[in-house]
């Protein structure tokens, strides 16, 4: 194989990957805003295990909207509670 079609399909790929990730992060984050405007205030945890994903995935997805200025992180007692701003 030729080393730069072999180059220009890795790189495709993981373009292609990429894009798939903002989707599926884009829809997380909807279905998030919609729990959180139900419950108030939820955990990681509480994220989690609704959309049965690990906890690092959820708190990602929390930090994402957090980040985005959607949603505010309280901390307390060693939890993560997430409320819309």
């Amino acid at each position: 194989m030729n080393i730069h079609r072999y180059i220009d399909e890795c790189i495709g790929a993981s373009i292609s990957v990429y894009i798939s990730r903002c989707i599926i992060m884009k829809i997380h984050s909807k279905k998030i805003i919609a729990l959180i405007k139900k419950e108030r205030i939820v955990t990681s945890s509480e994220v989690a295990e609704k959309f049965s994903v690990s906890w690092n995935t959820a708190e990602k997805h929390l930090m994402e909207l957090a980040l985005d200025g959607e949603v505010d992180r309280i901390k307390k007692a060693g939890v993560n509670l997430w409320m819309l701003k």
